[in-house]
């Protein structure tokens, strides 16, 4: 089960760095992940197969989102805000 949690906080932090255009070259951001560029990769396609519409910008040196798209995973509860997430992961 560690390691499915392992692999959503990876693509959170990803998620994240795409958001600020801040990934780097896909060199750097496996380096500052501390992962392989091969792991980095495997990722990024699991991303995509989730739907992530992810491009490497060559002028930015960064992977962008083609559009606009949110990523959340987590339980809330039904009765209360559905925006809300309760941390029951981590």
């Amino acid at each position: 089960m560690n390691v499915v949690i392992k692999q959503i906080e990876l693509i959170e932090r990803i998620d994240q760095l795409i958001r600020l255009q801040a990934t780097g070259n896909p060199v750097e951001l496996a380096d500052r992940l501390r992962i392989s560029k091969t792991k980095l990769y495997r990722t990024i396609n699991t991303m995509r197969e989730l739907n992530a519409p992810i491009i490497y910008d060559v002028r930015l040196q960064s992977f962008v989102y083609e559009a606009s798209v949110g990523f959340r995973f987590g339980f809330y509860h039904k009765k209360g805000d559905p925006n809300m997430l309760n941390p029951f992961v981590g």
